[in-house]
């Protein structure tokens, strides 16, 4: 039997700890019903015997405690939320034995924003890790030793999992229960809970919102400006002289201050003008194009599905909806 112990955090999302349980429950029931034997034993552990949320509302009674824990094979780590640190704080005894069973052989997966208990583990330090793209400035301040991959869905490596926000976690579960239990039983779960299966990433659902939580003024004044302007061809150079500050020093300040080079926040910036565009306007492509500074369609595509992982028509039927129902 696959030992899995579902984490129950102060401020988890009820949720995440549930659609474990669900999914490997499950993938036990199709396992019966294919005439095998179920492989997952699924238990939620916790610090205490009953953990509150919502105020009293709702509460989860866990089946074991830490210390009753000797051996696990699977550790969950549930989404966390409200203030983050504060989270982090209140959930800090767990860290201790997260640390102790990965090393003792132990996987560990983190769903959508349970990444910042994972992270604070340290075992992230010099790795990859998938969160939601919401908290992903945070998670950069926070953790400046963990790269952070912002499109991905599920991020693997050396048995720590992570996967995006919200519910693509559930194409984490799926990953978990097509390693253990084979990809038959995982296509059957995929099917019964209305899955996606092998989706890869969270692109189209990222929303662009440069990071301006930090100190220096003149960077913030460009980022500004950049953000006022998307419709002009805007120069790297032109910027830095702008803020009377050498390009070369310009460059490492902007980088520092926003977690994206000066180009790379220029490009993000007018994508995400032209999505809105796409998701709002009857405008077409050529259009929307112009309207945010661009004038060769081949680039324009290029990056748009670089950075969304669709085509500006792609998105524009996804997401507009005079265009679906067209």
């Amino acid at each position: 039997m696959i030992h899995v112990s579902i984490l129950v955090p102060n401020e988890a999302v009820m949720a995440s700890l549930v659609d474990p349980r669900t999914i490997f429950t499950g993938a036990n029931s199709f396992l019966e019903a294919a005439g095998q034997k179920p492989i997952f034993e699924i238990q939620f552990v916790g610090l205490t015997r009953e953990v509150e949320y919502n105020g009293g509302l709702f509460a989860v009674r866990t089946d074991a405690l830490l210390s009753e824990i000797k051996k696990t094979d699977l550790i969950i780590i549930p989404a966390i939320s409200g203030d983050i640190a504060t989270a982090i704080e209140i959930n800090k005894d767990f860290l201790p034995w997260i640390i102790k069973h990965y090393k003792n052989g132990s996987e560990v997966a983190s769903l959508c924003i349970g990444s910042f208990l994972l992270a604070s583990t340290g075992l992230l330090n010099g790795k990859e890790c998938s969160s939601h793209w919401q908290t992903a400035n945070e998670f950069r301040e926070m953790f400046p030793e963990v790269t952070l991959v912002d499109g991905r869905i599920v991020t693997e490596q050396n048995g720590l999992y992570s996967s995006g926000g919200a519910s693509s976690y559930w194409n984490l579960l799926l990953h978990l229960t097509e390693k253990h239990a084979g990809r038959e039983i995982a296509i059957i779960a995929s099917k019964i809970f209305a899955l996606e299966i092998d989706r890869k990433s969270q692109s189209p659902f990222i929303m662009f919102n440069g990071q301006k939580n930090h100190e220096d003024e003149p960077i913030r004044l460009a980022q500004e400006f950049i953000e006022k302007n998307i419709a002009e061809k805007i120069s790297i150079d032109d910027l830095a002289d702008k803020f009377a500050i050498g390009r070369r020093h310009f460059d490492r300040r902007f980088k520092k201050a926003t977690n994206n080079t000066a180009g790379e926040y220029i490009q993000r910036v007018k994508i995400e003008a032209a999505k809105k565009e796409l998701e709002t306007s009857n405008k077409n492509v050529n259009e929307v194009m112009y309207d945010v500074g661009y004038t060769d369609a081949k680039t324009f595509r290029s990056l748009f599905k670089k950075l969304t992982g669709l085509s500006p028509v792609e998105y524009r039927n996804k997401y507009n909806r005079e265009a679906a129902v067209a």
